[in-house]
């Protein structure tokens, strides 16, 4: 059975950054990348719905060690995924990566000091060992989307369409389109689809707020004129997670003065009698992810009439299209269901230590990525409320200095101490979107003090993360 000292769960955006970690902070660590699909880049890899891309500038969502150089500062799918592959290749990543090995058990021996690793591999079970695991494949089930139940969908004539799972073939030019849902994938549909469709509608249970950036950074276009791509990268990168966060706290202390900021500049980009009603969350700012649209794309749609918002709940579908609690009927020819993710934990991989098994829910957040009573396993998450990348990457380094730190002393085994978290437990992640909110009883939770709080803030945790005590709070195991 083959043996590595890591094992890297996922391809995307966080294992090739975990690999590239790994493979300069402790290079004497051997791992291999198991991917469930047959390409690296995730996410970025496997939505392939029209207009996708990033909801978070490049600067801060690429890694730092290698500086996003395209114009453009919201990226399409497309060449985030090419930056993806360009990076694993660069780096000898890619030849790391085993294909098709979708993980679907992992069990700990305390006596071995390593976890047998299970994946499906063409039909069949394949096992191997390692000594440390590290889940990189997110949150979100890539198997299934999340669509609620809506009375009579059967009944309609059309087409359905979940942006999970789009179809290449799919033909909607000069069709009557509904787009149900308010966030980002909603928000990034409507304009995309607005070009080809005969009319996009964006059908909204509640209004979400939208803000608009331009899609070129001109600061950073600016800094690349003097100085060379590293360091414009890493001033970019700097200024623009100031932005990110220094906004968020705004929110979070002043909601009333927030939320004034930002109903006023949608109102000004939205058509001359345009219902506030379809702006306006009940909400404050923040309490859901903010979502961007570059250059005003929605605004400009939506002032052309190639698209409009309908805020109301569904009654139920029939044949022609979905009638709505308000009596009104929507004529469709194309449904597309962007009503959310599905929330999972640590891949939905069935974990087990020492012949138990662990259930997430029942376990504890540790510094953001560690699991109380889970020996040598990190998960790695992103943040909420910023890039996702600032915070992975903190996770990524880590996990190298761990491993690191292991070696040096001779510790076979580490865990967070379950005995050492005090006091109720609470949701890991504190958003209140409705993905988020359907997975309270899935994710592990966070406790009421350090290091068992889940923060959302780059600059404290990156502070923190330089001058972290490795041994706080953990059991070590030494060799026998």
């Amino acid at each position: 059975m083959e043996h590595v000292d890591v094992v890297i769960v996922g391809a995307g955006l966080s294992g090739i950054g975990a690999a590239y970690r790994l493979s300069t902070m402790s290079p004497g660590s051997s791992y291999a990348v198991l991917e469930a699909r047959d390409a690296m880049g995730g996410t970025w890899d496997l939505f392939r719905y029209p207009g996708i891309r990033s909801d978070s500038d490049m600067y801060t969502l690429s890694y730092p060690f290698r500086p996003w150089t395209h114009r453009k500062a919201i990226a399409d799918g497309a060449d985030i995924r090419e930056y993806i592959r360009r990076t694993a290749d660069e780096h000898g990543i890619a030849d790391r990566i085993r294909y098709g090995h979708r993980v679907v058990g992992a069990s700990w021996s305390s006596d071995d000091a390593r976890w047998t690793v299970t994946s499906e591999v063409d039909g069949e079970l394949v096992e191997q060992t390692c000594s440390f695991l590290f889940m990189c494949s997110g949150y979100y089930d890539y198997d299934e989307g999340y669509t609620p139940d809506f009375p009579g969908l059967e009944d309609f004539g059309g087409t359905v369409v979940h942006p999970q799972f789009w179809p290449e073939d799919l033909d909607y030019a000069g069709k009557k389109v509904v787009v149900i849902g308010s966030g980002a994938t909603a928000i990034t549909l409507v304009p995309s689809m607005a070009e080809r469709a005969g009319h996009v509608t964006m059908l909204q249970r509640s209004p979400t707020y939208i803000t608009s950036l331009p899609q070129e950074d001109a600061i950073s276009a600016g800094l690349r004129k003097v100085l060379p791509a590293g360091p414009a990268h890493r001033v970019t990168r700097l200024k623009n997670a100031a932005t990110a966060i220094g906004f968020y706290e705004f929110c979070r202390r002043f909601p009333s003065a927030a939320r004034k900021i930002l109903l006023s500049r949608a109102q000004g980009a939205v058509p001359e009698g345009f219902d506030p009603q379809h702006l306006t969350p009940s909400y404050d700012p923040w309490d859901q992810r903010l979502c961007v649209v570059p250059n005003g794309d929605l605004w400009r749609t939506l002032r052309r009439g190639q698209a409009s918002i309908v805020t109301d709940r569904i009654d139920s579908f029939d044949e022609t299209g979905i009638r709505l609690v308000s009596g009104e009927h929507l004529d469709a020819d194309v449904v597309v269901t962007a009503t959310g993710l599905k929330v999972v934990a640590l891949g939905k991989v069935a974990i087990d230590v020492d012949g138990e098994k662990v259930d997430p829910n029942e376990r504890f957040v540790y510094k953001g990525l560690m699991v109380s009573g889970v020996p040598n396993l990190a998960w790695c998450i992103g943040y909420t409320n910023a890039s996702w990348t600032l915070r992975a990457d903190l996770s990524w380094q880590y996990v190298a200095r761990l491993l690191e730190h292991m070696r040096r002393h001779g510790y076979v085994a580490g865990m967070p101490d379950p005995d050492a978290v005090g006091g109720q437990g609470a949701p890991a992640l504190d958003l209140q979107s409705g993905y988020v909110q359907r997975a309270v009883g899935v994710l592990p939770q966070q406790g009421k003090e350090r290091p068992w709080t889940v923060r959302q803030n780059w600059f404290l945790d990156a502070w923190d993360n330089r001058r972290t005590d490795l041994d706080e709070q953990m059991i070590w195991t030494k060799a026998s």
